[in-house]
């Protein structure tokens, strides 16, 4: 069994070749035997007729002259005379045309007959009548131009064949290696996928469907790097992230174990080991829920309720995080119905104002506004926090990416607010989008399909 395609796509054009150049030299060499065929019979009748009509104007007692005289055609052709008694006289080239006494009859009544010769391999003959003195006389032609002919035409149909099989089977091997090698470089690119190596490079020109593969292969690796650098980075920072409160808890929980630690002391310590176990579930629970979002079992539960009441509430349960930051809170909410699930959007609220109060020094300000417009809701959060990056803001959206590279104990986040926050707005058919610069503060903005009061 053949496993190269190269191999496979060479052996399927030379077979293909084959068939068809022996199928059209079958079908070639029936016409053109049958083409010649006619034209030799037409010739063969043209020639018995004009060297009857020599008969007739020389005498038939003469006709021994008139062969002569023009050997040289008919050195072309055999010639046969018949007479009643079947006597045969014959001129040219001697050669025995096999006819039959019927044959001769029949052309000896005035018809026209045709045939082949085996012996000679199918050559054509014809028989033509004329009388002379009341009797009637059979000649019979069979020209051997055919013969002649037919070999060197044969032969150089044939060395044509071979010189088009040769030129195009080196040809078609040419092409096909440069068919198959964007199949080659995918195959290598593939293995060293395999072992963790997605920095190989497939650039193809060809617009055909082998390079639109090429190019859509290509643009999964790009893909499948940017995941393998983002779990890369996800293992970096869950690590830091657990290992940190582990630290803490820790080395706190050994403290407790000494004697002269004071109360004071004693409850300092407790209340940092309730914080950062704290700040692990946390973690933990949004990993759980990024899970459950992504999943295709995830309940979803919509119903109609007041969008702008929800929002309200999630800005009064962040009130101890802002006054403590003294942030300024703006709202500019109108009335708005909106037809969603009310817990997972509640979610994303609370994911972007949490947002907005860790980003945001203190004194800053927030302003959150919603703008309706024909068949949609538009919910905008802007902060004047220390912004984003236009790197950052290309994947802040990504599962488990952290634009706060730093690691700021000041700023904890474990990458997966906003990526929940996107997965949610997904699922209710919305956008969310961000415009921001470094130090210019960010604004979020979410768009929502919603139902009018």
């Amino acid at each position: 069994m053949i496993k190269s395609l190269y191999i496979r796509i060479v052996a399927m054009f030379l077979t293909a070749i084959m068939v068809s150049l022996l199928a059209s030299a079958m079908i070639t060499g029936y016409l053109y035997n049958r083409s010649f065929q006619e034209q030799s019979e037409k010739y063969m009748i043209t020639i018995g007729q004009s060297l009857i009509r020599l008969f007739e104007r020389v005498g038939l007692e003469n006709r021994a002259l008139v062969m002569e005289d023009i050997r040289e055609m008919v050195n072309m052709i055999s010639v046969q005379i018949y007479d009643e008694q079947l006597q045969v006289e014959r001129y040219g080239d001697q050669h025995n045309i096999p006819v039959s006494e019927e044959q001769i009859r029949e052309v000896q009544q005035g018809q026209i007959v045709r045939g082949e010769d085996e012996d000679s391999g199918g050559l054509s003959y014809v028989g033509l009548s004329f009388e002379h003195e009341g009797q009637a006389y059979a000649m019979f032609l069979e020209s051997f131009a055919n013969n002649q002919l037919g070999y060197p035409l044969g032969g150089m149909l044939l060395t044509m064949m071979a010189i088009f099989l040769v030129g195009g089977s080196l040809f078609f091997i040419v092409e096909a290696g440069f068919l198959i090698y964007p199949l080659r470089k995918m195959t290598e690119a593939t293995r060293r996928m395999a072992k963790g190596d997605f920095s190989t490079d497939l650039k193809v020109r060809r617009k055909d469907e082998l390079g639109v593969l090429v190019q859509s292969f290509d643009e999964m690796r790009k893909q499948l790097w940017q995941i393998e650098q983002m779990r890369q980075d996800f293992v970096s920072n869950v690590s830091h992230e657990i290992q940190s409160p582990l630290t803490s808890i820790r080395g706190f929980a050994k403290a407790l174990r000494e004697e002269q630690v004071d109360e004071e002391a004693r409850n300092r310590y407790l209340n940092i080991i309730i914080s950062e176990s704290e700040r692990m579930s946390r973690m933990s629970e949004n990993l759980l829920k990024l899970a459950s979002l992504e999943s295709r079992h995830h309940p979803f539960h919509p119903e109609t309720f007041r969008l702008d009441e929800q929002i309200r509430q999630a800005v009064v349960a962040f009130e101890p995080q802002w006054s403590a930051k003294q942030i300024g809170i703006t709202l500019h909410l109108p009335l708005i119905k909106i037809y969603g699930d009310h817990d997972q959007l509640n979610q994303v609220w609370i994911n972007l104002i949490g947002n907005c109060i860790r980003f945001t020094p203190e004194g800053g300000a927030i302003t959150i506004s919603a703008v309706m417009g024909f068949h949609h809701v538009s919910i905008t959060f802007k902060d004047t926090g220390i912004g984003i990056s236009a790197e950052d803001q290309q994947q802040i959206f990504e599962r488990f990416y952290k634009a706060d590279r730093s690691r700021n104990r000041a700023h904890q986040g474990n990458g997966l607010g906003l990526a929940i926050a996107k997965k949610i707005i997904d699922l209710h058919h919305g956008h969310i989008n961000v415009q921001s610069e470094p130090g210019g503060g960010t604004e979020i903005t979410v768009i929502l399909p919603y139902y009018s009061p």
